[in-house]
């Protein structure tokens, strides 16, 4: 079982759901839907027969899209049990599929561009990889997944080693990873140019500033565009020319969608 649907079973059930204990006798059987009730991308399926221990029938996959009203899943059970896994399993999959959601609806904004979306490490802890695929289940691509998977240099590791040179120098010397560094000042930018940097990262730039700098660059590296850049901003800054924007409201700043889960005795 996934460590972080186990912790979510435990903080809920504890030693027992002793509401439907009390109401419910244990042999009554009992069928569920998961609806949505707006519309939605869908994200998460794939843990909720972790989280019943039952088949679970499943209507749509992660990343499709879900009209208001229309079934997400099935599952027949004891009525007990899906009671008392009904919260936590509502829990990840409004979370999730706020997370596909909001990803899709920024993937459409720069669609027609050849920039890519990527979403961040602005996630909730211990939920990384579970927001990361809802992420890409709704169409954005997957930055690093942690700080040990690609080198990134931002400006507080230039100030530490020295410079820009010294840094990428360094990092090329320690590591075969993939180098991607943040240059803040036209300065700096000349200087990574000047390294060969392959991956340069533009941080807080306006749309029109970001356009002059990736001019300037003139296709000599990849471009990645971020800084607060929002759903009614993205499409400028792809507009400017950059090859990738990244955005951490794709899982920082994602609301729960609203589902629902309609049980019938049998």
């Amino acid at each position: 079982m996934n460590p972080i649907v186990r912790l979510a079973l435990e903080e809920d059930i504890g030693t027992g759901d002793v509401t439907s204990q009390a109401c419910i006798p244990e042999s009554q059987a009992a069928s569920g839907r998961f609806l949505a009730r707006e519309p939605l991308i869908v994200a998460g399926l794939g843990l909720l027969e972790e989280i019943y221990a039952h088949p679970v029938t499943l209507l749509k996959k992660d990343g499709d899209p879900c009209a208001d009203g229309e079934t997400i899943a099935t599952i027949q059970a004891p009525a007990r049990l899906l009671l008392e896994r009904e919260r936590v399993a509502l829990n990840f999959l409004q979370r999730l599929s706020g997370v596909a959601t909001l990803a899709r609806r920024f993937a459409d904004a720069v669609a027609g561009t050849r920039c890519r979306v990527l979403d961040t490490r602005k996630t909730t802890p211990g939920f990384r990889a579970l927001e990361k695929a809802a992420a890409a289940a709704g169409g954005v691509q997957n930055h690093r997944m942690g700080l040990y998977d690609a080198i990134l240099i931002k400006n507080n590791h230039i100030a530490a080693a020295g410079g820009v040179r010294a840094a990428i120098e360094r990092a090329r010397a320690a590591s075969p990873l993939p180098i991607e560094i943040e240059v803040r000042t036209r300065a700096e930018l000349r200087e990574a140019l000047d390294c060969h940097a392959a991956h340069l990262l533009l941080d807080n730039l306006t749309p029109l500033e970001a356009a002059a700098w990736v001019k300037e660059i003139g296709g000599r590296a990849t471009v990645e565009l971020s800084g607060g850049i929002a759903l009614d901003t993205v499409r400028a800054y792809a507009e400017a020319g950059a090859d990738f924007v990244s955005s951490g409201a794709i899982t920082h700043s994602a609301r729960a969608m609203d589902i629902s889960f309609r049980l019938e005795l049998l």
